[in-house]
């Protein structure tokens, strides 16, 4: 039997992998984009949202209705309410406390729509979990304390910790006498064996599997922090036996088949400190007039190969983690600091894309290949942007050799930062600084990184060696991973569009399809304004995250068409996943119908491990700076500073200093008024004196609190400069409206009701529950 219009709609969109649709994207689908069809199909959709089978989007887009009780991936907050991701195309789901039944951060749970949401309103559907299906957390890392004899024998337990993670501050988790018995302050790593029910909410057992040191050692700060993100910090004796067969030095034997650049002008430029070197450049101005880069990177999978110990955990780890002091490697320091790294005048093996960039900055020509080079100079940036300025007579003598290239080099990167310019590339201002620890792990100061020519040249080189790789492999329909950075979400654009618009700066474009182009001009209008950093703040948080793929789908901030990671095969998994693709391809012309299954069916887990271990390891590194700079700014109390509002909350201000430094003016404290939020300005504004704090706003501040172990700094507002903005709309609040209404009952003779004495008392009356471990002691303890 033929299906209905309104069957084909609903069968289309229930087999589509997609959320939400377009009308036209139905139409297409449906071969329906003919006049009269589609007309047809416009009635049909209205007639279906009236009878509620479908639903539009707060975008526009069509969409089938929620199921009551849906699956979705919980996101907590420490205050004890959270949102349940259901899809990246849907609008989170509020719930409330009193409603996670007792899911934990990263939990798959099931969930009830109790309140649909108002995409016009922009208010969230809320929803009841009904069930947790599995849990995201096994494992939790805090002090231990320890009981004394007679309470281990009352309890049979022997002890707790409190654990560091933010999220489950408010939890003890108590220590079952199975398993290590650490010592009174030690940090330890629980297995968690019960979670929190009915009558015991914020208690937790577990077993105690390892002890990772006392809490008054050096350095156990941010150890504790990479061990709660499941940051391996050893390696398995497995991984470094493998690592201990690597020799030290190249092989004759493994030098054989490949081209030898040994006697090249090759160098390496680097940090100061960078101990893992892993890319070389050359440049060479061509009689054409064109340049030639080669880009050298050490090639890491000729020691790692695939399936090894070594592979299998680099794998897992997907990225070397940098926490302020130290550097958590993806491989062994015998690999990464040794035979892998392109230390001067030995022989290393590479794997090398070398192109000729003509005048515009295009590449014209490429090859990739495999190679052995010996560097002639281990360069930094520091000793570069010296060497380029020309103002260190001393470095000028010592590499006199290296001028010509370093002009030739100074000139190609002008070119290539031009070309990107040109095309569209989204050039952020974000400011990074640098913590220095004393050797007891105590953060001494805080200062700003400056990026000169060197690093931006090593940079522009590194990225045209990715897009060639990239474009080489798409071009040849292979299966590849790629590193992708999709569109911004219209809504985020949106709200964007809304903020810059209160500094005069314009856009062209729409917000669903805005090019990266019209981004960049947006920064460009803004050169001038004090506001600037700022701007270019808020449109990277407007940015979606990048991350790995099998689909090659472009770099939207590079304005990139073709995209990889190619350059860092010793700190990131993907680069040295792109050189074994580029051997395995390379033996077999054609390459077989079998290699290729085999790696499409690879890639897209690789892919998405790697972006989460990325992910990962970036809130480790934001937490471990937040603790650094939290202890930093605990001599500071009772201290002024002057800095700038950088973010606006319904909650408060943050104000970030010079230093990077951020705290927190809660709104409680802005005691002068009652403010309101107003969000499409991101601004508080006083209901009585109308006085502003909005983004950008220079302010004078008092620090007055610190709490190191929740990572938070907390300002008192002293000054700031005045912000009058007559575009600010404020909306009567629920508190004039009652101060208006009590005030009418009270000219009409009428009081109004006083409230229930026991209406305040909100523990009156309340049921104590016995604490963990006496229900444990009482033979009460719940089989899972």
């Amino acid at each position: 039997m033929k299906k209905t219009i309104r069957e084909s709609i609903i069968s289309f969109m229930e087999t589509s992998d997609k959320a939400s649709f377009s009308i036209q994207e139905i139409a297409a689908g449906l071969e329906l984009e003919q006049s009269q069809n589609f007309k047809l199909l416009v009635q049909t959709i209205a007639s279906m949202e009236r009878d509620k089978e479908v639903e539009f989007t707060s975008k526009g887009k069509i969409k089938l209705p929620m199921e009551l009780t849906i699956e979705g991936t919980f996101r907590a907050n420490d205050r004890g309410f959270g949102f349940v991701t259901i899809s990246p195309e849907e609008p989170d789901v509020y719930i409330a406390k009193e409603m996670t039944n007792f899911a934990l951060n990263g939990d798959t749970v099931k969930l009830d729509i109790i309140k649909p949401g108002n995409p016009i309103d922009n208010q969230a559907a809320e929803g009841r979990i009904v069930e947790v299906i599995a849990r995201a957390m096994t494992q939790l890392v805090g002090e231990f304390v320890a009981y004394d004899e007679d309470l281990i024998n009352e309890t049979g337990l022997y002890g707790y910790i409190s654990p560091k993670s933010k999220l489950m501050s408010h939890y003890k988790v108590y220590i079952a006498a199975e398993g290590i018995h650490p010592e009174d302050g030690e940090i330890c790593v629980v297995e968690i064996t019960h979670y929190p029910e009915k009558g015991y909410e914020d208690q937790i057992e577990g077993i105690v599997k390892q002890t990772i040191g006392h809490k008054n050692e050096p350095g156990m700060d941010i150890l504790t922090i990479a061990m709660q993100h499941g940051i391996l910090t050893e390696f398995s004796a497995d991984t470094l036996a493998h690592a201990e067969k690597v020799p030290e030095e190249v092989p004759e034997e493994d030098m054989k088949d490949r081209l030898d650049l040994r006697d090249e002008l090759i160098i390496t430029i680097d940090g100061a400190d960078a101990k893992d070197l892993d890319d070389a450049v050359q440049v060479k101005k061509l009689s054409n007039g064109n340049y030639q880069l080669g880009v050298y990177i050490a090639d890491v999978s000729h020691y790692v190969t695939e399936g090894s110990p070594l592979d299998i955990e680099a794998q897992e780890r997907g990225t070397s983690v940098y926490l302020t002091d130290r550097v958590i490697p993806m491989l062994p320091t015998r690999l990464s600091n040794g035979i892998c790294s392109l230390n001067p005048q030995v022989n290393r093996l590479t794997m090398s894309c070398r192109m000729e960039i003509d005048q515009q900055g295009h590449v014209v020509d490429y090859e990739i290949f495999e190679s052995v080079i010996k560097s002639t100079e281990r360069m930094t940036y520091s000793d570069v942007n010296q060497l380029i300025a020309k103002d260190d007579d001393v470095l000028t003598t010592k590499y006199q050799h290296l001028y010509p290239m370093i002009d030739d080099m100074t000139e190609l990167h002008g070119i290539l930062e031009a070309m990107r310019k040109e095309r569209g590339a989204i050039s952020f201002e974000d400011k990074e600084s640098k913590i220095y620890l004393d050797n007891e792990g105590n953060p001494i100061e805080i200062v700003l990184r400056e990026r000169g020519i060197a690093e931006r040249m090593i940079e522009s080189f590194m990225l045209a060696a990715n897009e060639t790789v990239a474009r080489h492999f798409h071009e040849r329909m292979l299966p590849f991973i790629y590193r992708i950075h999709e569109h911004p979400k219209e809504s985020k654009i949106q709200t964007f569009f809304e903020f810059i618009s209160n500094f005069g700066v314009s856009v062209k474009g729409v917000k669903d399809d805005i090019e990266p182009r019209e981004l960049q001009k947006v920064l460009e209008q803004a050169a001038d304004l004090p506001e600037k950093p700022i701007i270019s703040m808020m449109l990277l948080r407007s940015m979606q995250q990048a991350k790995y793929s099998e689909e090659s789908l472009g770099h939207y901030g590079l304005a990139a068409t073709y995209y990889t990671h190619f350059t860092s095969p010793i700190r990131r998994y993907p680069d040295l996943l792109v050189h074994r693709l580029i051997k395995e391809y390379a033996k077999e012309n054609p390459v077989s119908e079998k290699l290729q299954a085999k790696w499409q069916a690879k890639i897209p887990d690789i892919a998405l491990h790697s972006s989460q271990m990325e992910r990962r390891a970036v809130e480790a590194e934001r937490e471990t700076d937040a603790m650094k700079k939290a202890q930093y700014m605990e001599q500071f109390v009772g201290e002024t500073f002057e800095g700038v509002i950088s973010s606006v909350t319904k909650f408060g201000v943050f104000v970030e200093l010079p230093n990077t430094v951020e705290g927190l003016i809660h709104i409680n404290q802005l005691k002068d008024d009652y403010y309101q939020y107003i969000e499409s300005h991101l601004a508080l504004v006083g209901e009585r004196t109308r006085k502003i704090y909005k983004i950008g706003q220079r302010v004078v501040v008092k620090v007055v609190k610190v709490d190191v172990d929740n990572r938070e700094i907390d300002f008192e507002i002293l000054s700031s400069e005045v912000i009058s903005d007559e575009s600010i709309t404020l909306k009567q609040s629920n508190r004039q409206r009652k101060e208006r209404r009590n005030d009418r009952v009270t000219k009409s003779g009428k009081y109004p009701e006083k409230k229930d004495a026991m209406s305040s008392s909100t523990n009156k009356g309340k049921k104590k529950t016995a604490p963990f471990y006496n229900k444990v002691a009482k033979g009460k303890k719940k089989k899972k």
